[in-house]
């Protein structure tokens, strides 16, 4: 018996170091794009996103105890989001135990389940951020998140709109070799503070090479399923403070594995499209 509570406190810690990672990681992402809107949904929430925003303000004076009238806005409809759950599940041998150890070959694989889990949510929000519907062009990466930054300010018309840009490493580079910078990491993302006018540029290979896209913080969204609650109860999950994921562990004696059970369902994604700027970068003359 005091085995058996033995393996099951080291699981549990195991549980519990899996999604913390998690979630604090999530969350450096979140604060690092100034992500405001974090709304937990149901499974299977249908969430809409828009082409276009068009706010159309009545000018009527009105008088003392008159009729107010309706000012219109319309909100031209773009592809749907479905948030659904995302189970995964991955195990270790008795062989892979027996050579590097209980805790070490468990540790291993699950940082590598982390970084596949984040790279997913990282690959839909760049791929949602591809049906951005505006467009610019500049020559050179300076030039054109300048002009993307432009383009942003215009199409919210807020000249405090914070900007995030994401482009490709080696257009960094590029411009690196010129001027030094200071690049950081956060959920396996390389970024880069106050770079070229836009408040963050995320630096991913996810972007194609000579593209980038811009948009305000204010039109990213973060919607999750919070899987505390029954579910979390019914299948005994270690969940971080929020629920947004969820963890539990086992053993299949059948097969001699230690088995890591995943779920967790979210996606970060721009509301308006209309809002996300597609930059070509072009080659400077001379260069």
């Amino acid at each position: 018996m005091p085995e058996t509570n033995l393996t099951r406190q080291i699981t549990k810690a195991q549980e519990i170091d899996f999604t913390n990672q998690f979630g604090n990681n999530i969350k450096r992402l979140l604060e690092l794009l100034s992500v405001q809107r974090r709304i937990p949904v149901g499974s299977g929430t249908t969430l809409r996103t828009y082409k276009s925003a068009k706010v159309t303000l009545d000018g009527t004076t009105v008088e003392p105890g008159a009729v107010i009238p309706l000012s219109k806005v319309e909100m031209e409809e773009a592809d749907k989001i479905e948030i659904e759950w995302d189970k995964k599940r991955k195990a270790v041998p008795a062989e892979d135990i027996q050579k590097y150890g209980f805790d070490r070959a468990v540790e291993m694989t699950d940082k590598a389940l982390i970084r596949e889990l984040q790279k997913g949510l990282r690959q839909s929000m760049i791929a949602q951020l591809e049906k951005g519907t505006g467009e610019t062009t500049g020559e050179g990466l300076q030039q054109a998140l300048a002009q993307g930054w432009g383009k942003v300010q215009v199409a919210f018309e807020d000249d405090a709109v914070r900007t995030i840009a994401f482009v490709n490493p080696l257009d960094v580079a590029d411009y690196n070799g010129n001027a030094q910078i200071t690049i950081q990491t956060a959920f396996g993302l390389n970024y880069v503070e106050n770079f070229l006018g836009v408040d963050v540029a995320i630096i991913t290979s996810l972007v194609e090479e000579k593209k980038a896209y811009v948009t305000a913080a204010d039109n990213l969204v973060f919607a999750y399923v919070d899987v505390r609650g029954e579910l979390s109860n019914a299948f005994d999950l270690t969940t971080e403070e929020t629920g947004i994921i969820g963890v539990t562990k086992d053993v299949n004696k059948q097969r001699l594995t230690s088995e890591t059970v995943t779920i967790y369902g979210s996606a970060l994604f721009a509301e308006r499209l209309d809002g996300v700027v597609k930059v070509t970068i072009t080659e400077t003359p001379g260069v």
